[in-house]
């Protein structure tokens, strides 16, 4: 099968406006996916429907920057409109979202490469008008955010979107899109702040039981507090999600400012880390008991092991061991760390065999932030498995830790013979 010049491989999905096909383009060799729609239907459903679809590569297609969806070709055949764009391999953010709240620096991760995705089209003339998790795509090692399908983007200098059509998703769109009225770069602001608001909580901003009572909840009734489903988020975060739910587009950031704003949380999060519930890992052992790999179990068996290892025994000698990589973390990322613990203090060895080192106040700050990060890591696997790069990073940060304690240990090994 063939669409245009491309040579169809596979369906990647199927929905109401159309498939997506995984293809390959013969004169360069490279794999791309296609988008195709019918156009009887087009024609069928709304006269400017078809327009609609083929400027979604016109949209895009102007628009070259790291967090959006590249557009190689557009085109149509006897039967159908075709986009072909970059193949983007990974889950969306819909999948990862479907497991619930997000960690909040992940969170807020995504937040600030959609919002930087958004800027960029803004200051370009390009609105999106249907932000939602289903239009973000979650790909490479260090999970970054693609924003896709600009179908019913809206170039701000033209008037092929007419002022009465209600475009986009119920639950994620505008007060003012929602009404029909004309839309601006705050109305992407605005879904934007429900996608964050259910990253953070696992709560729809808005919903209902009808299309009528969303849509009213939309444009009328605020969201109930995040704190309510996630207590102790910092007041900035509370206070800018708020302004980026305000119904009154004037009262929104922009997307510039907006991103100056979550890079200005970050930092501060950074010097102050959110507290996590103390319960937090055994709150997430019940629901996960019957459905998690195997992995996982061990994962959580050895951070146990080194948590008492480290705080319950006294630090009073040094044994160099080496074990194997569990199966989870193999499949977690095929570079990281060994999930073994080079050089963990055993206070039952035996003082005949190895040389006892006292109590050194440098080797104990390692050794408990290689716990912090144990704990850590363990908390995202349970809660995600393998969803998120993030892990790869603690682990990058837990190998060099190690190789630091080896350093220390051997030098005070040196020290004390010396």
């Amino acid at each position: 099968m063939k669409i245009g010049r491309y040579e169809v491989l596979d369906e990647i999905g199927h929905g109401a406006m159309g498939t997506v096909w995984r293809a390959r383009d013969p004169l360069i060799e490279r794999t791309v996916a296609i988008k195709t729609v019918a156009i009887a239907q087009l024609r069928q459903d709304d006269a400017g429907a078809e327009t609609r679809f083929l400027r979604e590569a016109q949209s895009a297609g102007r628009l070259s920057h790291p967090n959006i969806v590249t557009i190689f070709d557009v085109g149509e055949t006897d039967e159908l409109a075709y986009i072909a764009m970059e193949h983007l391999p990974g889950a969306t953010l819909r999948d990862v979202m479907n497991n619930g709240p997000m960690p909040l620096d992940l969170a807020l991760d995504t937040t600030l490469q959609m919002a930087e995705a958004l800027a960029f089209a803004h200051e370009h003339g390009v609105i999106h008008r249907d932000v939602k998790p289903a239009n973000v795509v979650v790909t490479g090692r260090n999970g970054r955010i693609k924003l896709t399908d600009f179908g019913i983007a809206h170039l701000t200098n033209s008037g092929h979107t007419l002022a009465g059509q209600m475009l986009g998703s119920p639950r994620y769109m505008s007060p003012e899109q929602a009404m029909g009225r004309e839309v601006e770069g705050r109305s992407d602001i605005f879904s934007l702040g429900a996608v964050l608001y259910e990253m953070l909580t696992g709560q729809y901003a808005f919903d209902g039981d009808s299309l009528p009572s969303i849509v009213y909840r939309v444009i009328h009734e605020p969201p109930a507090p995040a704190s309510t489903f996630r207590p102790n988020l910092r007041t900035e975060l509370i206070d800018l999600l708020t302004r980026m739910l305000h119904k009154d587009p004037n009262a929104r950031p922009d997307a510039r400012t907006l991103v100056n704003d979550l890079h200005t949380l970050a930092a501060n999060m950074a010097r102050k880390p959110e507290k996590l519930p103390s319960n937090k890992v055994s709150r997430l052992l019940p629901a996960l008991a019957f459905g998690t790999p195997f992995g996982i179990f061990v994962l959580i068996g050895l951070g146990i092991i080194v948590i008492e290892h480290f705080i319950e025994k006294p630090l009073t000698a040094i044994q160099t061991t080496q074990n194997t990589r569990t199966p989870k973390a193999s499949a977690t990322s095929t570079q990281g760390p060994s999930q073994s613990e080079d050089s963990l203090p055993d206070a039952s060895t035996d003082p005949k065999q190895s040389n006892p080192i006292k109590a050194d106040a440098y080797l104990l700050g390692l050794d408990k932030k290689l716990v912090e990060l144990r704990i850590k890591r363990t908390e995202l696997l349970l809660e995600y498995t393998e969803q998120y790069p993030d892990v790869v990073q603690i682990d990058r940060q837990l190998e060099q830790l190690q190789d630091e304690r080896r350093r220390h240990v051997r030098q005070l090994q040196k020290n004390q013979k010396n």
